[in-house]
């Protein structure tokens, strides 16, 4: 990849760090906390890019010169209830029991930003959940803890592997980061 600039990740998720590695990007990892609220007006994909852009505004000030960051927000809709992470045990069991059976539709925004360039887009999968057990919920909560995912799962665990039987769309994308669209967007950039 012919990718010049220093990569700055602001993201603590090791399925993002993960796939940047994977794809070859020498990345450095920065975080700070951001409240991840969004206005209530806003439609499906405006709200991954809303947030993934608000990421990135926190850290504008700090960048050098020769640095792209790198911020995301995934968020999981069904039919028109947005899922993000869980707060609690309760709430996971909610999610899960409410996508079970069901179509859903993954979407993440991305934000790349550096001192003169911002570009923001989102990718969309469409996932297929097979019909799940109250038994697999609960196992599945209980051996994978998933508070840090929305839709309170992972598509690269357990849950991904035992409930999704189709997917239209990158599957990258439900694991948090559509890689084709920054690897584009990054040669690009």
């Amino acid at each position: 990849m012919n990718f010049t600039s220093k990569l700055v990740l602001a993201s603590n998720s090791p399925r993002r760090q993960e796939l940047l590695t994977k794809l070859g990007l020498n990345y450095t990892v920065r975080v700070k906390e951001v409240e991840e609220s969004f206005p209530e007006h806003l439609h499906r994909h405006e709200i991954a890019e809303y947030l993934a852009g608000k990421k990135a505004a926190a850290y504008r000030e700090s960048l050098a010169e020769n640095e792209v960051l790198l911020t995301a927000d995934t968020i999981v809709c069904l039919e028109d209830k947005v899922l993000n992470k869980p707060a609690d045990l309760n709430e996971a069991r909610t999610m899960l029991r409410s996508l079970s059976g069901k179509a859903h539709e993954v979407i993440t925004g991305v934000c790349l930003l550096s001192r003169p360039n911002k570009v923001i887009f989102h990718d969309v999968t469409r996932v297929y959940f097979k019909e799940l057990s109250e038994a697999e919920i609960t196992w599945y909560l209980e051996k994978y803890q998933p508070y840090d995912k929305a839709g309170a799962y992972g598509a690269q665990d357990w849950m991904g592997m035992a409930a999704i039987y189709r997917l239209e769309g990158s599957f990258y994308n439900v694991m948090g980061l559509p890689v084709h669209k920054v690897y584009e967007a990054l040669q690009s950039f």
